[in-house]
């Protein structure tokens, strides 16, 4: 099982940037996908996260400016970033809690994370 993501990069103030996070391998079932991020120095924290039913959970230092989305068919997440503050500097990494083919519980599993810097 694999988690890709892409669409990091660098970004003045105020502008936007759109992460996706693609599930591959031999899953049966992706319960929770979400987005973590950590900033030098800082502990990995929760960004957002969206259930399979679609209910969305955000930390409050995004909320109305993130959002979360997912195409459950591709196996993939987005998270939509605008208004971005230097404060959102970070890599950021996916998640997912799955289940794998023939497997017997589920699991989390994250990608490679990748890097979005916002300048002033």
């Amino acid at each position: 099982v694999q988690l890709q993501a892409s669409g990091g990069g660098l970004v003045q103030a105020g502008g936007s940037l759109r992460l996706s996070c693609a599930a591959s391998g031999s899953i049966a079932s992706i319960n929770t996908m979400g987005w973590y991020r950590q900033a030098p120095g800082k502990q990995r924290e929760l960004v957002a996260t969206i259930t399979n039913g679609g209910s969305a959970n955000f930390a409050d230092s995004v909320k109305d400016r993130f959002t979360i989305s997912r195409d459950s068919a591709k196996k993939t997440v987005f998270l939509q970033m605008n208004i971005l503050k230097t404060e959102d500097t970070a890599v950021y990494y996916c998640n997912a809690n799955l289940l794998r083919a023939y497997g017997f519980s589920y699991n989390n599993y994250w990608g490679q994370g990748t890097q979005v810097t916002v300048s002033s």
